[in-house]
């Protein structure tokens, strides 16, 4: 475990920003809180790599959840809000991946980014 602005966040190498073995480009400064766990991971991988159970998704009564930390500045975005985020992160301003959006599925049911693009 790695700790980030206070936060345990648990994967493969993870560095200060929440970077990790698998996402390391500049932009990738995201963790996001399993519900099966209640614990932050950089990435799906990560989860999958160090956990002994099966990753389970936000669903569509838990966008007011507290679930995604910037890890540039430390702020724990709601579902809600990381979804609408436009790939920036509204307290600090960090360029987040956009490419994230690409493995929503991993982490939220559908119904919750339905209309990002």
């Amino acid at each position: 475990m790695t700790d980030v602005h206070g936060h345990e966040v648990c994967g493969v190498d993870v560095g200060p920003e929440t970077r990790c073995a698998h996402y390391a480009t500049d932009r990738d400064v995201i963790a996001i809180k399993f519900p099966c766990c209640e614990t932050f991971f950089p990435c799906f991988q990560c989860h999958e790599a160090v956990t002994d159970h099966d990753a389970k998704q936000w669903g569509e009564t838990d966008s007011e959840q507290p679930a995604v930390l910037c890890g540039v500045c430390g702020d724990v975005l709601t579902v809600a809000e990381y979804v609408a985020c436009e790939d920036r992160c509204p307290t600090c301003d960090a360029a987040f991946n956009p490419g994230c959006r690409t493995h929503y599925h991993y982490y939220f049911e559908a119904a919750l980014f339905a209309d990002q693009p």
